[in-house]
């Protein structure tokens, strides 16, 4: 059943208008009508399986009918901060990143990021960027859009760690080293609501400097594995194991 999140908190509503795009891909690609059934997720987290009442020319009213009573989201909150990566490969980390669970996504201008960031181009992307996790919770049944945010210096990110509970950092060498019981130590502390921060390196992996600054700000080096992960493999290497401990092993 096709999925729609609408930007309204749930306070009671029962009917629900869809517009703009949303709407479009009701009316024109599904070619709904009347009496068919979606689900509507509210920005609260709230999802019912509503069916469709009136469509005119710019808007659908749909009535909720029942609610979803399985939670989907994961039980600790998971922000990924990468490297800005070349190419598209942060739109694909965003991606799969929203399918596995992730809370938000952050980039940020790492010493060894080759991509330089177009301040003039930043609204579209961001735009992109956002739609492209919109898509990616409707396709895999989330209660919950993940937040995307703009580009940020490497010291925004360590001023904005202090909100995490929980922070680490996958280092390569750690993992040549056979580093392998960070992230579980780390999983296996983390409460039900807990937010986790993970930092990626960009292609290339964080600097020395990087890492010392990361250690002095608290982040636990982890490495993941015996294999050396490319830089849009490892968050969704990082994420399926806090899938596994939160969810599949339990």
């Amino acid at each position: 059943m096709q999925r729609y999140f609408i930007d309204d908190h749930y306070q009671g509503q029962q009917t629900v208008e869809i517009a703009g795009e949303d709407f479009h891909h009701i009316s024109r690609v599904m070619r709904m009508k009347p009496g068919d059934s979606l689900i509507v997720v509210f920005s609260s987290g709230e999802a019912g399986i509503a069916v469709i009442e009136q469509i005119d020319n710019s808007s659908a009213i749909v009535q909720i009918k029942e609610w979803e009573e399985f939670v989907k989201e994961l039980p600790v909150q998971i922000t990924i901060a990468s490297g800005l990566p070349k190419g598209d490969k942060w739109e694909w980390i965003i991606q799969k990143g929203t399918e596995l669970g992730a809370s938000q996504f952050v980039p940020f201008i790492a010493v060894r990021s080759i991509v330089k960031w177009d301040k003039k181009k930043s609204s579209k992307k961001l735009e992109r960027w956002k739609k492209i996790a919109k898509e990616a919770a409707e396709q895999s049944h989330r209660q919950k859009v993940p937040e995307v945010m703009p580009p940020v210096s490497f010291r925004q990110l360590l001023d904005m760690s202090h909100l995490f509970t929980h922070k680490a950092a996958a280092y390569e060498e750690s993992a040549k080293q056979g580093e392998t019981s960070g992230l579980a130590e780390m999983l296996s502390s983390a409460s039900h609501g807990e937010h986790i921060l993970i930092v990626f390196g960009p292609e290339g992996g964080l600097s020395e400097e990087e890492i010392a600054q990361l250690q002095d700000h608290h982040f636990r080096l982890i490495g993941l594995g015996p294999r050396i992960l490319r830089t849009e493999t490892a968050p969704l290497f990082a994420l399926s194991a806090v899938s596994y401990h939160f969810e599949l092993m339990r």
